[in-house]
């Protein structure tokens, strides 16, 4: 019994020292955090769930030796970001953290390349469908703050609008050809339509209300199908 013990320790022992060893050939490529490391690796390079520490500081996942997946990074001047990362750089959505003219400042969205380039919006929301068969919101660039809707029967333009309202949250109501929406629109905007046409069949009348927010400023057309 004693003697079993003593190879199971060090059995023990061994299997700690190689893994000691292989953690020491773990190697974080990032020079800002490549001081130490404790985690997962694979192939010599960290891989998996991790920390690393240098002059600043990583926890999170890695790949390949950088920082790649969802992670945290602090700086060796206090900032912070947590969110995604791909090779070592912020890309995707997170939250960045910094001093301001010595105001605590927090950048939330989305990052390309290391990069910060603006905030993520809140797809359109239907708050309101009485009548409609179905509807679509496509944003056509930044150059304008619009909303331009668009009216549909059987793949047609549905001319026979009775009792059109609409109202929005800000802008003023404008047209383009056959369009009708709201030009210098602050976002996040609500619009409000409501009307009434005939059926697809042209046999009874339909009442329509359809209400929207959009969140994200743009260039936003509205197509509504009856």
């Amino acid at each position: 019994m004693k003697r079993f013990f003593t190879i199971a320790t060090l059995i023990a022992a061994g299997l700690a020292g190689f893994t000691v060893n292989a953690q020491e050939l773990c190697k974080v490529l990032l020079p800002q955090i490549s001081g130490s490391y404790e985690g997962g690796c694979k192939k010599g390079l960290a891989h998996g769930q991790g920390k690393a520490k240098g002059t600043d500081q990583y926890e999170g996942q890695f790949r390949a030796g950088y920082p790649d997946g969802k992670g945290t990074y602090v700086w060796s001047t206090g900032e912070k970001y947590t969110g995604q990362w791909k090779n070592g750089k912020r890309n995707g959505i997170g939250e960045y953290t910094f001093l301001d003219n010595g105001k605590d400042t927090t950048n939330r969205g989305q990052w390309t390349d290391d990069q910060y380039t603006g905030p993520v919006y809140a797809k359109p929301e239907v708050l309101q469908k009485d009548g409609v068969d179905r509807y679509s919101f496509q944003k056509n660039g930044d150059l304008r703050r619009r909303v331009l809707i668009n009216f549909y029967q059987n793949g047609m333009r549905n001319t026979v609008l009775n009792n059109l309202l609409l109202s929005s949250g800000s802008g003023y109501e404008t047209t383009l050809g056959i369009s009708t929406g709201y030009d210098e629109v602050t976002f996040p905007v609500t619009i409000k339509i409501s009307y009434t046409t005939l059926n697809k069949l042209n046999s009874m009348p339909v009442n329509v209300r359809f209400e929207f927010e959009i969140s994200e400023p743009g260039d936003w057309v509205v197509d509504i199908h009856n």
